[in-house]
């Protein structure tokens, strides 16, 4: 089992529109409602590939109740020993969980998104889910993501705190996250992290993915799989450097693409897979979730055909972190 952790968890929305056009009125074609945040995101794309997650984070108020009801939903489907796929232990807070929007414009292709902040953490409440963190991790659970971005009166060291309970619990644990939550999280030393292009940048001020990397790892990280957009993925590893592309450039919405990533990176370690394979199944389930209307899904068709299609090459040896 993988453990997901979405501390921000939101509601997702997605609008798709013939076109759109600022300061104009819009009729909506499609809405769809699915639970959302960077962890549930991948919690559902592991069970789309047949792997079991719990999901934990905070839910409240009214779109908590409506995020979990749709959750329960997604958990109906069993894995090959008939348990759930997804198994819901977020905290309930007294705070209403955020909603995202997100408003597809099918002429283009593009997506415009809108996130709210989320509810306020009280310290009781940040104890509370401590505590649940501590008792999820057993012996069952093969690795765990933390994800997206810190609710209203979480500590910024968050992220820290959680990569050292897991650590202490000797699991494996991917961090992906942004800004000062990923500087703190990486003196913690998480055994992954997963930045794009821009936050690997923002944490090490080398705009060059490979330096940045070599960078991250001297900072903490173990390994470093840095998403770089249309361009692929570069992992670098103390044993080994690769980079990633899959042979065209494809269209859609890319919300999500990173946490399919990621899902691929959790799936390959679950399964013992080189890192050159895990790599190239986080690029294809990658890609392919650009080409599925909302988060938290990939298009399988797509995946089957990208994944012989992915060019794994190795990158320049890096030096020892």
């Amino acid at each position: 089992m993988i453990l997901t952790v979405t501390l921000n968890a939101a509601l997702d929305l997605t609008y798709r529109v013939p076109h759109l056009v600022p300061h104009a009125s819009h009729r909506v074609r499609e809405v769809t409602e699915r639970p959302g945040g960077k962890g549930l995101n991948v919690a559902r794309v592991l069970a789309a590939l047949g792997l079991p997650s719990t999901v934990t984070g905070f839910a409240g108020g009214e779109t908590g109740r409506v995020l979990r009801a749709l959750l329960a939903a997604d958990a109906e489907a069993a894995g090959p020993d008939g348990r759930a796929l997804v198994t819901d232990a977020l905290v309930t807070v007294a705070g209403n969980t955020r909603r995202t929007v997100g408003v597809v414009d099918e002429t283009t292709g593009d997506t415009t998104q809108l996130n709210e902040p989320g509810p306020h953490i009280t310290p009781d409440e940040w104890e509370t889910f401590l505590a649940a963190y501590r008792e999820l991790l057993d012996d069952q659970v093969r690795a765990v993501a933390l994800c997206g971005s810190l609710p209203p009166g979480v500590p910024v060291g968050a992220y820290a705190t959680l990569v050292r309970e897991a650590r202490t619990a000797r699991v494996p644990v991917l961090l992906d996250t942004s800004g000062e939550p990923l500087r703190r999280g990486l003196a913690a030393r998480p055994d992954i992290i997963k930045p794009n292009a821009e936050e690997l940048a923002g944490i090490t001020g080398t705009a060059e993915p490979l330096r940045a990397a070599r960078a991250a790892q001297r900072r903490g990280a173990h390994t470093v799989a840095a998403s770089l957009g249309a361009d692929g993925m570069l992992l670098v590893t103390p044993d080994g450097a690769w980079s990633a592309a899959v042979p065209e450039r494809l269209t859609g919405n890319p919300t999500g693409a990173g946490d399919s990533a990621v899902a691929g990176l959790l799936s390959g370690l679950a399964e013992g897979l080189p890192w050159p394979d895990r790599l190239a199944r986080a690029v294809a389930l990658s890609a392919a979730t650009v080409r599925s209307p909302v988060a938290g899904e990939f298009d399988e068709e797509t995946y089957a055909g990208m994944l012989p299609a992915v060019r794994v090459r190795p990158s320049e040896a890096p030096s020892a972190p």
